[in-house]
């Protein structure tokens, strides 16, 4: 008898609907001091981990500018820019976590959009919608980046800026139980890794729980070559240490990347 496909975006919604049930940090809404500051121009936003985004990165005016938060729902970094004078839409794929923003919006009267999906498919907006995206480290529960960065490529409008957070793949090398209960860092995982293909479900279970999100590994080659392929330019780039791992001593655990979405000459697209 065969198994029913795995499906990716229906495991993950579930997980992190979840995630937001048992509070996980990435869930838990900005509170009301954190809008005020944003309305009086004193705001910023996280990318990777709790390193704010270099203010250098975003355009020199974010009031009335469109702006999509891809995959960043939990009422963080939607809420503070739209606080800052953005018209905002949050798309992620989890209700609960889109309730987190919802639920910030009306407690502070923000104009703000929430909308449900898979960050590979865009096709509820048009062509040129936006001229910002801000995507936190997120993309390590997508099985595969193509289509994300063709997606963002195509909602930009001409000489919009794509801000990106992800992980360093190296991260996914080691073995988790060593990692978090010794704090050891033991090479035992062949790159490029996923939860499905790398352990058993009883392991997983017993290391996460039944319900936990399913995660991939992304090369440099997808994430970086990945954006160029689809028509950016990368024109800013950082790293910092991962905030809660035994690895921050050792290598970087994330990347952030700052892309531009070139005007072809002649074209105007």
């Amino acid at each position: 008898m065969s198994r029913t496909p795995f499906d990716p975006v229906a495991h993950n919604r579930l997980a992190w609907d979840r995630q937001v049930e048992k509070g996980n940090e990435w869930s838990r809404p900005v509170g009301p001091e954190v809008i005020a500051k944003a309305r009086a121009g004193q705001w910023s936003i996280v990318l990777i981990g709790y390193e704010p985004v270099d203010p250098s990165w975003f355009p020199s005016q974010i009031d009335g500018l469109d702006v999509l938060c891809l995959a960043s729902g939990g009422g963080q970094q939607g809420p503070v820019l739209a606080a800052a004078g953005a018209r905002v839409t949050v798309f992620d794929n989890s209700p609960r976590q889109l309730e987190q923003d919802e639920t910030v919006a009306a407690r502070e009267g923000l104009d703000l959009r929430t909308v449900l999906g898979d960050a590979r498919d865009l096709s509820a907006f048009p062509d040129a919608s936006f001229d910002l995206i801000v995507h936190p480290v997120s993309n390590l529960f997508i099985p595969e980046l193509a289509p994300v960065w063709r997606e963002c490529h195509r909602v930009l409008r001409p000489g919009g800026t794509l801000l990106s957070g992800f992980l360093n793949p190296d991260l996914y090398l080691f073995d988790a139980e060593s990692l978090e209960t010794r704090g050891e860092l033991v090479v035992r995982h062949r790159l490029p890794y996923s939860d499905l293909t790398h352990l058993e479900p009883a392991e997983r279970e017993r290391l996460w729980g039944p319900d936990a999100p399913v995660e991939y590994s992304h090369s440099l080659s997808e994430q970086l070559g990945g954006q160029i392929a689809a028509g950016f330019a990368i024109t800013g780039f950082t790293e910092a240490p991962h905030h809660s791992e035994a690895t921050a001593g050792w290598l970087p655990g994330y990347f952030a990347t700052k892309a531009v979405k070139t005007v072809k000459a002649g074209t105007g697209h």
